[in-house]
């Protein structure tokens, strides 16, 4: 499995726990979620993929979903746990939203957990605010921002 894969591993295996739903390994995982670590390639074939590195080594990644009617979704944002806390997600963030300017984007949103509250205030310090909910699901906050 290369790094990307083992990076969203790990997301959905965390994010499966936290709902409630722990799963053992990646079989387990639903199989929209299972399709992305099988071929991250193929799953995001659309989108662009930022990867953060220490060194050789990938720890953290972050999808920013092909443009749609002026739109992109950040998706994915994930950094090893090993490596928090040293504002790698902000560079992710960032830098999507550099991508998303140049790619003629006029607002980026994104859905997170309502329990990640490090990643909402992290999204609140870099000015996305809460938006009306596109998602059926109801524990995902909704956030946008002009770029």
């Amino acid at each position: 499995m290369d790094r990307l894969a083992e990076l969203l591993a790990a997301y959905h295996l965390r994010t499966e726990a936290e709902k409630g739903e722990a799963v053992v390994d990646v079989e387990g995982l639903p199989d929209r979620y299972r399709a992305e670590i099988l071929d991250p390639r193929a799953a995001f074939a659309d989108d662009v993929v930022l990867m953060a590195l220490s060194g050789d080594t990938a720890v953290g990644c972050l999808v920013v979903t092909a443009p749609v009617g002026g739109r992109s979704e950040v998706k994915r944002l994930w950094t090893d746990p090993a490596f928090r806390s040293r504002g790698i997600a902000s560079g992710l963030v960032s830098a999507a939203l550099g991508h998303s300017t140049e790619s003629g984007v006029s607002t980026v949103r994104l859905s997170v957990w309502k329990w990640r509250e490090g990643a909402i205030a992290l999204y609140e310090r870099l000015g996305f605010t809460v938006a009306e909910s596109w998602e059926e699901r109801d524990q995902l906050a909704c956030m946008e921002r002009a770029v």
